[in-house]
């Protein structure tokens, strides 16, 4: 019997290549993305899985989303924006808009999993926060706040579902070559490079195993770990 994954982000970066680590380990994909049509259906056709588009802004496409994909066993709540500037800059509209993806996505996306994995006993999710989620950082409040609030739900949830045999982990990534990298300047990347004791920024592939093994029956005594593969910059 087939087991179902669903990677919410799933078309491009670190989604990508979670999606691509998973279908090695024989999961059935469902790849879920916003507006990466073309790169989520090319991941699907290479990958076997199913391109599904949601906003996970919204609840009722996130319950539609569910619908069509089955009954999940593995969710990996990767969908997430980020954006830089000062605190004091920042408008009412951007805050909601972060909150918006980075926890009402995961918010919604958890509540249809669940109703399943609990009836089941069993059941595996994966959230994909941020090493600024840790430990804050200077210009990036709203980002940083938002990952916060993902981690603080990993743990609750890993002690509040863990007797119905569900583990809730969670992946905090230090700077990783991605689009949201790619929004940094030359100097701040350069500096950021320079604070990280292995001089370097992380590749999508360096997270997507991480996450395959928590997925997996090798980690079946982990639950409510906050995992941050950051090149040594928060240690």
């Amino acid at each position: 019997m087939s087991k179902i994954a669903l990677v919410t982000g799933g078309a491009k970066g670190i989604g990508a290549e979670i999606c691509r680590a998973l279908a090695k380990d024989g999961w059935d994909l469902r790849i879920n993305y916003h507006t990466s049509e073309a790169a989520a259906q090319a991941l699907a056709e290479e990958t076997g899985g199913m391109a599904i588009q949601a906003d996970v802004r919204e609840f009722l496409q996130v319950s539609e989303m569910f619908r069509v994909a089955g009954p999940v066993d593995l969710l990996v709540n990767n969908a997430g924006i980020a954006a830089y500037g000062l605190f004091t800059e920042t408008s009412i509209r951007l805050w909601r808009e972060l909150f918006a993806v980075n926890v009402d996505g995961v918010f919604h996306c958890t509540q249809c999993a669940l109703p399943h994995m609990i009836r089941a006993k069993r059941g595996v999710i994966v959230n994909i926060a941020s090493v600024w989620g840790m430990v804050g950082a200077s210009c990036e409040a709203p980002y940083a706040t938002t990952k916060a609030a993902v981690i603080g739900l990993t743990k609750s949830l890993a002690k509040e579902l863990g007797p119905s045999g569900i583990r809730v982990n969670c992946v905090a990534p230090g700077a990783v070559d991605t689009d949201m990298v790619g929004d940094l300047s030359p100097a701040d990347l350069a500096e950021l490079i320079g604070e990280t004791p292995l001089r370097t920024i992380g590749r999508p592939a360096d997270i997507a195993p991480l996450v395959a093994f928590l997925a997996s029956d090798q980690a079946q005594f982990l639950t409510g770990q906050v995992i941050s593969p950051n090149g040594g910059l928060v240690i």
